[in-house]
């Protein structure tokens, strides 16, 4: 059997690591196993989707190196829905409901205070036709729910193991909206049958939906797809969502990360695996093991990611990484300056600021102290040097003088690049070179 998977996002926003990480996971596995991975838009709240959403989506994606087979958008498929809808009140599972939002709530509390779980009573199967009559005359109009069966639902997670409801147990879902929209948990359940998707691999906070759609697949005639429910990403602060900005893929690939940064990441978090970044996604595919996911809520911290963009950057060769310095317009950068500067970037733009330091002009600053700069100057070691020269240097400045901290290296500094801050000195000293130095401490 060919593996056949989906991410299937909502155009409601841009993508953040918790959507990114759901994509990733599901193209890895099915990669891995040499099957077919599908991007499908769940963009039937046609209110809140956006077209520019949308289109980032698959921006973002392309990106990060996730590609597709298929391509679909729930959009073009009402009509099956209202198949699907036709069926399921033919075989008497779905029903409609004329109760309003505010008598629901009432209804909850009520159960609430009785210390009855919020359980929708199908009431709804005990109205008469006079009430319908009466229903539709105040202009009201049914959503419809989903009949559950009194039965166990059960199945085998990848992630979870096994994992047991019962049918009683669970509200009946409401399945179309009083407008005609169908809502995700039958949308999903038709488009996954339809199309053969064979595994579903999705957050955990849609257990209690597959509960649902494990029956409404079978009522529809659909073979049951294997499930994943991978545990959510959390930030330190708190929950990701798309609605809070600085972790979506578009904030991130702004930043200056490196997209196998993210993959790198993304793909070990919540894993048994270290992190550690890889350089393409072939070897990752390689990596790949599902069965290495726990259950504990895995913490996104940025810094995590920091320190895999500078570890890829810092292994880049330059043949890869040339196109891109072109695009950044610094076609001048050769190999020998990437291979000097690559082990000290956090992000590859910072280039630039190595490339100003070494060949621009420095203008000296306007106040120094020229006694500390000339006895700096004269204790400055003939060439060759080494990456060991800026110790030996402020060693033994520090001895001449006395001293020491920032009042040692901020002058140093403020002359050499004419910055407050820049490039670790230590390893931009080798390529200025014995007369650059000595020029620029001469003219501080």
């Amino acid at each position: 059997m060919t593996l056949f998977v989906r991410f299937a996002p909502s155009p409601t926003g841009y993508l953040h690591v918790g959507n990114v990480r759901t994509a990733l996971v599901n193209w890895l596995f099915v990669r891995k196993a040499g099957g077919r991975f599908m991007l499908r838009l769940d963009d039937t709240d046609t209110e809140r989707s956006r077209v520019e959403f949308a289109a980032a989506i698959e921006e973002d994606l392309r990106w990060l190196g996730v590609s597709w087979d298929e391509f679909a958008k729930q959009s073009d498929r009402f009509d099956s829905y209202e198949a699907a809808k036709a069926e399921l009140v033919a075989a008497g599972r779905l029903y409609p409901c004329y109760e309003t939002q505010e008598e629901l709530d009432i209804r909850r509390k009520l159960q609430a205070g009785r210390g009855l779980p919020p359980i929708y009573d199908r009431a709804a199967l005990k109205v008469t036709d006079a009430d319908i009559a009466r229903f539709e005359k105040e202009g009201r109009k049914p959503h419809y729910r989903f009949l559950l069966e009194d039965k166990p639902i059960t199945w085998h997670d990848l992630v979870r193991g096994e994992v047991k409801f019962q049918g009683a147990h669970v509200s009946d879902p409401v399945l179309i909206r009083e407008d005609g929209v169908p809502l995700y948990t039958l949308a999903s359940v038709v488009d996954d049958g339809e199309m053969g998707i064979t595994h579903i691999i999705r957050g955990e906070d849609h257990v209690s939906n597959t509960a649902v759609q494990v029956q409404i697949f079978e009522a529809l005639g659909y073979d049951v797809p294997v499930f994943g429910h991978l545990a959510l990403l959390k930030t330190k602060d708190g929950e990701l969502s798309k609605r809070v900005g600085g972790n979506d893929i578009r904030s991130l690939r702004d930043e200056g990360f490196e997209p196998m940064a993210v993959n790198s990441l993304l793909a070990k978090m919540g894993t048994s695996d270290a992190i550690e970044p890889f350089a393409d996604m072939k070897a990752l595919v390689e990596s790949f093991d599902i069965a290495k996911f726990g259950r504990a809520t895995a913490i996104y911290d940025v810094h995590d990611l920091e320190r895999l963009n500078e570890k890829l950057l810092a292994h880049m060769p330059y043949e890869a990484v040339k196109p891109r310095l072109e695009a950044l317009e610094f076609a001048q950068v050769d190999e020998a300056f990437w291979n000097f500067v690559r082990g000290n970037l956090k992000k590859l733009r910072d280039i630039g600021d190595w490339w100003a330091i070494v060949h621009g002009h420095v203008k000296p600053p306007a106040a120094t102290d020229r006694e500390f700069l000339d006895k700096a100057a004269q204790l400055l070691p003939p060439e060759p040097w080494s990456t060991d020269t800026w110790g030996q240097w402020t060693n033994a400045i520090k001895q001449a003088t006395g001293r020491k901290g920032k009042d040692l290296f901020h002058p140093l500094r403020l002359a050499i690049t004419g910055r407050e801050d820049g490039p670790e000195l230590k390893a931009l000293l080798g390529l200025l070179g014995y007369t650059n130095v000595l020029t620029r401490l001469k003219a501080a």
